[in-house]
């Protein structure tokens, strides 16, 4: 175990390298927004495989109206009588937009079918048809991109120990992920059916090995900068302009009537 954690990336050298590329992001969102791109960022994959902490190294530094995050709680009962795809669709991007899925359409491939929430005909009809429908994304003009963090067996009974442990992450467990840590090859053997069936031409996996954290982090952002072809576009340095004098007055002494919070820091 301690050469496992010696080799994983240090924190300095993570954050060096996350720097560069959020800084490419920036120039990848003028581009999307310039050109009226619309990006689809699909993020799959086992409980605790880091995929909130990918998402949040990946949005912090762009804006959240270019890079639009969406994680759909469990179905209400009408949307339990829609079209499968019908709930997820109305979130799609416009021009300009990046939405990025925190789990998706793939929940029917993964606990839906595993934790036996839909019919094995559903969840069959799912796989045919799905491939199918990502085609039809495809062809709007949407680019599609379909990662999956995998995290080994010990790497998430790590994860899932420090959630019990730490105070600030215990919100994190839920008793559908003690479920899903239970039934680790159900959940090997489902997504080894959903990777066969919908990993097409038009819109394939991606696997990110993700034990190290970091380095996942690093290899995800790397590979979307390459999967979204941009170009770095030249941008006017801003100058502040002057401040007015003209109606000038006393704008803190206004302030002094309001209650303030105490100082504590």
């Amino acid at each position: 175990m301690a050469k496992e954690q010696d080799s994983k990336m240090k924190r300095k050298a993570y954050e060096k390298e996350l720097r560069k590329l959020q800084v490419e992001l920036c120039h990848l969102q003028k581009w999307v927004t310039t050109k009226g791109l619309r990006v689809i960022i699909v993020f799959e994959g086992r409980d605790a495989a880091g995929k909130g902490g990918t998402i949040r190294a990946l949005t912090e530094k762009v804006s959240p109206r270019v890079f639009r995050t969406v994680a759909l709680p469990a179905p209400s009962d009408r949307e339990k009588t829609q079209i499968f795809f019908q709930r997820y669709i109305q979130h799609f991007p416009a021009a300009g937009e990046i939405v990025i899925f925190d789990r998706s359409w793939y929940n029917r491939a993964g606990v839906e079918y595993v934790m036996g929430f839909c019919a094995p005909a559903e969840h069959k009809r799912f796989l045919e048809l799905c491939p199918e429908v990502e085609k039809y994304i495809v062809d709007t003009g949407i680019i599609l991109i379909k990662l999956w963090l995998e995290a080994g067996m010990e790497e998430q009974e790590k994860r899932f120990a420090a959630r019990i442990d730490d105070p600030l992450r215990q919100w994190k467990l839920s008793p559908m992920d003690l479920e899903s840590y239970r039934r680790w090859y159900d959940y090997s053997r489902a997504r080894d059916l959903m990777l066969k069936a919908t990993s097409s031409k038009h819109a394939p996996w991606y696997v990110i090995r993700s034990n190290d954290k970091k380095r996942a982090r690093l290899n995800c952002i790397s590979h979307l900068l390459k999967a979204i072809p941009y170009k770095r576009l030249s941008q006017e340095k801003v100058k502040l302009p002057e401040r007015s004098e003209k109606n000038r007055y006393n704008d803190q002494a206004t302030l002094r009537r309001m209650k303030f919070v105490a100082e504590l820091y």
